[in-house]
């Protein structure tokens, strides 16, 4: 027969664990995001200064008293300065100031005199007042530095600011800010009004002037007289521009007159030129003998090269503009023959 189970022990032997039930947790409406920033940089805690806080700064500390910079001053060099534990004499503090010295009392006011002649140990012989001196608005005794204005002068009435000095410069305008002869370059090498791209050019022909070797000068093809030596053109790339094109410009040109001598025969009469002339056909000689040149280089900087080369090669006396300017002169002097001077009446 089979032994009776107690149902009561049964149940205890089975561990029994209750299903666990889904717990909601409230949330509050509106969750804050943590902050990823720090109030402060250069601290943690908030019982420490913050970093707005810059009175613990060496240059944001008020600078000391003048007697404690003299007493300080006096311990570097070895000297001996005022005494702290007195403090700034008042007479010290007001001399300068005659509304103020009038209102001292006489003890001072001898104090001051006798300063005035011969300084006491440990006394300072300069003043650190700081209002003008005997009332006006002119100097002010900053005790070490004596900082005097310049007397202003009058300004006409109904205006701000000093009239112009006349006469005016020549580069006052906007428009001619440049040098006149860099200016002029730059208007010949323009195309199609492109103005930016000559003007491109025309710094890259500076920099290839001023980048360049000394020129080697020709004695038979001689610059302007007064001109620097070779060795220095390169330092002043303007000037180096400006000598070689005066050097070949032309001081004349030959003009046909028809019907001058006769039955409509043209007669060639030689006519001086002004500066710009005689500059406008050299450049145009000298652009005109770049672009013939072979290049070494493609892109948008070989035409500028080809020019800064021909100019070179002018002030060493190597271009074909020199044979040119010479035909012109040749040209004028068997040309004169025909030139008329009106009668003397």
């Amino acid at each position: 027969m089979p032994p009776r189970l107690n149902v009561l022990s049964l149940a205890r032997a089975i561990p029994y664990r209750p299903k666990g039930q889904a717990q909601w947790l409230s949330r509050p409406a509106a969750r804050l995001a943590p902050t990823q920033t720090r109030t402060y940089s250069d601290a943690k805690d908030e019982d420490k200064v913050p970093a707005a806080d810059r009175s613990k700064r060496i240059d944001a500390k008020p600078l000391g008293h003048v007697s404690e910079e003299a007493s300080a001053m006096a311990d570097i060099t070895g000297g001996e300065g005022p005494d702290l534990s007195q403090g700034t004499p008042v007479q010290d503090i007001v001399r300068g100031d005659k509304k103020a010295e009038e209102k001292l009392p006489k003890v001072m006011k001898e104090q001051l005199k006798s300063n005035a002649s011969s300084a006491p140990k440990g006394s300072r012989s300069y003043s650190t007042s700081t209002t003008p001196i005997g009332g006006g608005s002119g100097a002010f005794d900053m005790g070490l530095m004596s900082m005097t204005s310049p007397p202003a002068e009058a300004v006409a009435p109904g205006l701000k600011f000093e009239m112009p000095v006349l006469p005016l410069p020549k580069d006052g305008h906007l428009k001619h800010r440049y040098d006149p002869v860099v200016d002029q370059v730059t208007n010949l090498l323009m195309r199609h009004g492109m103005k930016s791209v000559a003007q491109r050019n025309m710094a890259l022909i500076l920099q290839q002037l001023r980048t360049a070797s000394v020129p080697t000068i020709n004695p038979q093809r001689p610059l302007l007289p007064g001109a620097p030596p070779p060795s220095h053109l390169p330092l002043n790339p303007v000037l180096y521009l400006t000598l070689a094109i005066d050097s070949v410009s032309p001081l004349l040109r030959i003009r046909n007159m028809k019907g001058a001598a006769g039955g409509g025969v043209a007669l060639p009469i030689p006519v001086p030129l002004g500066q710009r002339q005689r500059r406008r056909t050299a450049i145009q000689w000298i652009l005109g003998a770049a672009s013939k040149r072979k290049t070494n280089t493609s892109g948008k900087t070989g035409y500028a090269q080809r020019v800064a080369s021909e100019i070179i090669s002018v002030i060493e006396g190597r271009s074909s503009v020199w044979d040119r300017r010479n035909m012109v002169h040749k040209a004028g002097i068997s040309a004169r023959a025909n030139i008329v001077l009106p009668r003397k009446r």
